[in-house]
């Protein structure tokens, strides 16, 4: 099927990037107008150029615009979604994408490395998704927010102690607001991947045999790629899930099904 986000304005965050990035092109490859953010820093700017300038062979760029901000900081939620409307009239899709993953044993663990991943990965989508059920509740057609969880929310990671409760916040964040605002039309979902091909995994993939050792887990026998994971999103912030709210979808190559 072609342009199942034909003309809705889909936000996505950390967009310059990974997940991010192949989301992107994959929205727009299939009709939609984005609003990308990126942190505001020289390397994430030029990244983030590089995306538009790779959406110009998918169609024109006057289409999308970037967004810099930090999103752990007070209002940024806010600013997203009038600068989403300010360009394209309405929000129809938030894509809570911007994430951060950094291995440790739990013993190093310390209270600013944890409080720093809850910042980024739920307080920050939390307030996200608050802002844009706001706007989508005065819309007509209501909208759809896709969180990014990670397999982790549902199976457990030895050096990721202080990750893992963020991603399972995700969930439970995902079930009580699609209640909340199911009336509205607004759906919410999430999609939970395995172990992708990213940089921010790429220093942990790359010690000895890991790599070899996490595919060899994986049914399908190969790690997963940002696009394996943006075309689920493409499904949640389309029409064709319009029936489904507050479900995760385990994007993983079946290696949570894998008991050996």
């Amino acid at each position: 099927m072609a342009n199942i986000l034909l003309d809705k304005v889909v936000a996505i965050t950390g967009a310059s990037s990974g997940i991010g990035r192949a989301t992107a092109i994959a929205c727009a490859s299939q009709g939609a107008r984005l609003l990308l953010h990126h942190l505001d820093t020289p390397e994430a700017f030029r990244d983030a150029e590089s995306v538009l300038e790779e959406l110009r062979t998918v169609g024109p760029d006057s289409k999308h615009h970037l967004f810099a901000a930090d999103i752990t900081k007070d209002g940024t939620a806010t600013e997203l979604v009038q600068k989403a409307v300010s360009k394209h009239g309405r929000l129809d899709s938030l894509v809570n994408n911007a994430g951060i993953c950094t291995f440790s044993p739990y013993q190093d663990v310390s209270r600013s490395l944890l409080e720093r991943h809850m910042s980024v990965n739920f307080t920050a989508a939390y307030l996200l998704t608050q802002a844009a059920a706001k706007q989508m509740a005065k819309q007509s057609q209501g909208g759809s927010i896709v969180n990014i969880a990670s397999i982790t929310a549902v199976l457990g990671s030895a050096q990721l102690t202080h990750y893992s409760p963020t991603k399972a916040a995700i969930l439970g964040m995902s079930v009580s607001y699609g209640v909340a605002f199911g009336q509205k039309a607004i759906r919410i979902n999430s999609v939970c991947p395995g172990t992708i091909e990213t940089t921010m995994n790429k220093a942990d993939l790359d010690q000895g045999t890991k790599r070899a050792e996490m595919a060899a887990r994986v049914p399908l026998c190969r790690l997963g790629k940002p696009e394996d994971v943006a075309k689920a999103v493409v499904f949640f912030a389309s029409d064709l899930s319009q029936y489904v709210t507050g479900q995760h979808l385990l994007v993983d190559g079946g290696a949570s099904i894998n008991y050996q």
